[in-house]
């Protein structure tokens, strides 16, 4: 795992996603996420390689790619782990790690992710501004709606690590985004123009200036709003949930034969449909017991 200097004392690992990490010296660093369980020994070698030990893990959010490792560090190297209390709440144990995966069974979810369970040291504070963690002062803002709890992390360089809370241009072609509320994710995205820093760092492979990110914003909120318009054009008629889901994955081409895949397509198909109904681009109604989701009624739309 390559590891490239960012600005400052400020370092990426780049994996299957950047791993931010802060140098606090020559020979210790403060993990700002710890990636996929399946890259741990590829990061923690390309650490050691390098002389560098962990000395903290300050983790944006509670996702398999964004924490798999952070137990196995805090264990291992004895060092403190921080998370905000909603996701901290996320890794307590199986059935709270449901609520991440939602459509995955409790055994599928244990299976795949009981590396994420352990419990954080520190508690970051809920409102946005200046933290102490490890011996660095970061600066926190909190930006929720992709997870309950996210946040961007900014280092002591003044570099603003966004996590998931923006895409890069990489990804802004991907069919269906996650967001646990796509209304509090864009509210967060708005939170982030104007920002002082530089440099801003997306979990998914991106580094913007500060002049890129407000154009780059614009294009995330654009991605919603299309995929929402795309789903809703589908459902032109009272149709199940399934229904739904069969007729968004036709429409995108997304014919996977694996069932955790799947699962995980209805998650995010569910997430755009709230995202239509709380907006009032649909509605919901019920026959047999049955909820059913169709354009509003002319009456219901004139209210």
């Amino acid at each position: 795992m390559k590891l490239s200097q960012v600005k400052g004392n400020t370092w990426v690992a780049e994996g299957m996603e950047l791993i931010p990490f802060y140098k606090l010296d020559e020979h210790r660093c403060i993990l700002l996420d710890t990636g996929l369980s399946e890259e741990r020994e590829e990061l923690e070698a390309a650490l050691l390689e390098n002389g560098l030990t962990p000395a903290g893990v300050l983790c944006s959010h509670a996702h398999i790619d964004h924490c798999g490792n952070s137990g196995y560090f805090q264990q291992k190297y004895h060092i403190p782990a921080a998370l905000s209390a909603p996701e901290a709440a996320i890794c307590q144990n199986l059935l709270t790690l449901k609520c991440y995966f939602l459509t995955l069974s409790p055994a599928m979810v244990e299976r795949e992710s009981s590396c994420m369970i352990h419990t954080p040291d520190v508690l970051l504070p809920p409102q946005d501004g200046p933290f102490s963690f490890a011996g660095a002062e970061f600066t926190l803002i909190h930006t929720p709606g992709h997870s309950p709890g996210h946040v961007c992390t900014v280092t002591p360089d003044g570099v603003c690590y966004l996590a998931d809370a923006v895409l890069s241009h990489e990804l802004l072609g991907a069919k269906l985004p996650y967001n646990l509320s796509m209304a509090m994710c864009m509210e967060s995205r708005e939170k982030l123009r104007g920002l002082p820093y530089d440099t801003y760092i997306m979990a998914h492979h991106g580094v913007c200036t500060g002049e890129e990110l407000p154009h780059l914003i614009d294009e995330n909120q654009a991605l919603i709003r299309t995929r929402a318009e795309e789903i809703r054009s589908l459902i032109t008629h009272p149709m199940t949930s399934s229904q739904i889901d069969a007729a968004v994955c036709a429409y995108y081409q997304l014919f996977t034969h694996k069932p955790n895949r799947a699962l995980r397509f209805e998650r995010n198909i569910c997430f755009f449909v709230e995202y239509l109904v709380d907006s009032g681009l649909l509605e919901v109604r019920c026959r047999g017991g049955v909820a059913r989701y169709c354009p509003p009624s002319s009456k219901t739309a004139a209210q």
